[in-house]
């Protein structure tokens, strides 16, 4: 089983491209970074850890440069979004942004999804809320075709574009790896109808043997291969009995939090979790 981070990559937090070198150096896997284009100050949305928001969601960098800079300064570590929130974006555009970071990290790039929760952040961008996954699914299916086609065209309900030529063409081959977050049986249909793996919160009472059952269960009946699907837990707690428990699971990949905060405080975390690398 691999072992990776996720990070709110802020203005406020430490580098991108000094944490990517010190996890590479501390044989991390992965580096995942979440997504918030802005945070309306409404609040009308609750958040859905409770309480009062953190800091650290209006304050993200946009996932793509942030990743690229991470990507540039190593030469192991893949990068990831988690999540990507697909439904706030414009599917030929984020193609484009997704081969290209997968093209010039030569096949480093893991593209998580989800849908979101926060109906102001996801209306500003012209979303309703009960058609995101829809739209969601569109997307990744027209993506998929300016990836792997040599002339893309996509005809639905929100993405409509003619016979066209995009390049680049992604690093990994048919497209990088599609995760989608969430951990309902609507998600676990998502995963196994267009996505290459699952991307669930370690939280909750989460039970990596049953839901690894239940991913299987959901690709039998659609006979999908379990084989060709993976399973990374977002927010692994750091501790050796859990993660044993996921590798008895079969889990992929589990991540760790890390602090949005300075260098200092981000490494001293990095030194809490060593020993469960070694």
């Amino acid at each position: 089983m691999d072992i990776g981070v996720f990070i709110f990559d802020t203005d406020y937090s430490v580098d991108i491209a000094d944490l990517a070198k010190e996890l590479e150096a501390r044989n991390y896997e992965s580096l995942f970074v979440p997504e918030h284009t802005h945070i309306p100050t409404s609040r009308q949305s609750p958040f859905p850890g409770g309480g009062d928001l953190p800091r650290q969601y209006s304050h993200t960098l946009d996932p793509f440069i942030s990743l690229g800079f991470a990507a540039a300064a190593t030469d192991r570590l893949k990068v990831g979004t988690g999540i990507c929130l697909l439904p706030q974006r414009e599917a030929i555009v984020t193609a484009k942004s997704v081969a290209s970071l997968d093209l010039m990290s030569k096949g480093r790039f893991v593209l998580g999804l989800g849908g979101g929760w926060n109906i102001e952040e996801m209306e500003d961008h012209g979303v309703k809320y009960n058609r995101r996954f829809a739209m969601m699914r569109e997307r990744v299916l027209a993506m998929k075709s300016l990836w792997m086609d040599e002339e893309a065209e996509f005809s639905g309900d929100f993405v409509k574009f003619e016979k066209s030529w995009a390049y680049p063409k992604p690093h990994q081959k048919p497209h990088p790896p599609i995760l989608m977050g969430g951990e309902t049986d609507y998600t676990l249909k998502r995963v196994v109808d267009y996505c290459d793996g699952w991307f669930p919160r370690g939280r909750g009472g989460f039970d990596p043997m049953e839901s690894a059952n239940r991913l299987k269960n959901m690709a039998d009946e659609v006979g999908r291969d379990i084989n060709s699907l993976s399973i990374s837990v977002f927010g692994a707690p750091p501790k050796p009995e859990v993660l044993d428990g996921y590798r008895k699971a079969g889990i992929d990949r589990a991540l760790f939090a890390l602090p949005s905060e300075d260098k200092d405080a981000v490494f001293k975390t990095l030194d809490k979790f060593q020993s469960l690398l070694d």
